[in-house]
């Protein structure tokens, strides 16, 4: 069962030497548009088929956000890792709407033509 974490706890996390691996769980779109920095992309839909090429350590500290507090992208994810032997895996609950509304910023993809 994944770890429920806050974004104290989550700023907390990232400020240490075993940082965390940040993975959004929402569609391409949104993650084009801003994601957490440093977070990988990786759908919910998709986990089963990209997680190993996308996080190739199954011991390494995960941790997956989605949208909102309401968004559920980010337990379905989290539930594949985990039913896939990802043994370190947490939800950031608040995901991309709590981040932003504490003033905190979003990395963004470039546009290509």
């Amino acid at each position: 069962m994944s770890t429920l974490i806050d974004r104290s706890e989550l700023q907390r996390r990232l400020g240490t030497v075993n940082r965390p691996i940040l993975v959004e769980a929402l569609p391409e779109k949104y993650y084009r548009e801003g994601h957490l920095p440093g977070a990988r992309h990786l759908p919910h839909t998709e986990v089963a088929q990209k997680a190993a090429s996308v996080l190739p350590d199954r011991n390494a500290a995960i941790v997956v956000y989605c949208a909102s507090a309401t968004c559920q992208n980010s337990h379905i994810a989290a539930r594949v890792l985990e039913q896939r032997g990802y043994t370190d895996v947490s939800v950031y609950t608040g995901g991309k709407q709590d981040w932003t509304e504490a003033g905190l910023a979003l990395e963004r993809e470039p546009v290509t033509a």
